[in-house]
């Protein structure tokens, strides 16, 4: 039995619905390249929820409250897969739980492109380009 097929016979905070590919960052998938939401929409339509700002102070408590609220977001839906990428000791939590719950998780890796101009004042100027190339499985 798949994954899927378990969790909606168990129902554990999944409800029925179309399959979903979860974008659980700080970049909305509007935003995306052609190519990575055509490798996001293999595993069903794209869904955002938006990664938080994690504020320094919050202690490991805090940190595993949060996770708990976004993985019970995550699950009302029929979730194939999810993209979980922001601040590391979260991402890590949420991750982990997913992983629990027996849902595929990845991360985005993209290649590295930067240019830098010296400008006539002496400064430098640095673009940096990030370009999808496949998702990894954590």
């Amino acid at each position: 039995m798949s994954g899927i097929q378990q969790r909606k016979k168990t129902g554990e905070y999944c409800r029925d619905g179309a399959v979903v590919f979860i974008n659980c960052s700080n970049h909305p998938s509007k935003r995306w390249g052609e190519r990575q939401r055509e490798e996001a929409e293999k595993y069903g339509e794209i869904v955002d929820v938006p990664f938080p700002e994690v504020d320094p102070a919050w202690p490991e408590e805090r940190i595993g409250e949060e996770a708990e609220n976004i993985c019970r977001k995550i699950c009302q839906y029929n979730v194939a897969a999810v993209m979980c990428q922001g601040e590391f000791t979260l991402s890590y939590a949420i991750v982990s739980r997913l992983k629990e719950r027996g849902i595929p998780v990845f991360a985005a890796c993209s290649s590295r492109k930067a240019v830098e101009t010296v400008n006539p004042d002496g400064s430098t100027r640095k673009e940096v380009l990030f370009c999808f190339e496949r998702f990894r499985r954590y």
